[in-house]
């Protein structure tokens, strides 16, 4: 089985929040996880809920700032085993193409 996870955490801070955020992404290196980060989140893939929540909780807890604000949503179909890279080539499918990136 695979869950996907997209976790959006940063601390609550004025300055660039990307040195800690390169924090709690390096903190998923530690999990038997796949992931892709993009500009507004981290998309998360592990065979359990229980992998993907520690993963999570890791890149919170890397953040070190006084504040950290954290999103985490869970996609945990249980009748299939869909990647998050299936899930987009279905998306592909319906639009006939890939879908713009990069300011394309």
């Amino acid at each position: 089985m695979t869950v996907i996870g997209f976790l959006s955490t940063a601390p609550v801070i004025e300055d660039s929040m990307s040195g800690e955020v390169a924090k709690a992404v390096d903190a998923l290196e530690e999990y038997d996880v796949e992931y892709e980060t993009g500009p507004m989140g981290t998309t998360i893939e592990a065979e359990t809920t229980d992998e993907l929540f520690a993963a999570a909780q890791a890149a919170h807890d890397a953040i070190d700032a006084d504040r950290v604000s954290t999103v985490f949503k869970i996609d945990d179909k249980r009748t299939s085993d869909q990647t998050a890279s299936d899930k987009v080539d279905a998306v592909e499918s319906h639009l006939g193409r890939a879908p713009k990136t990069g300011g394309e």
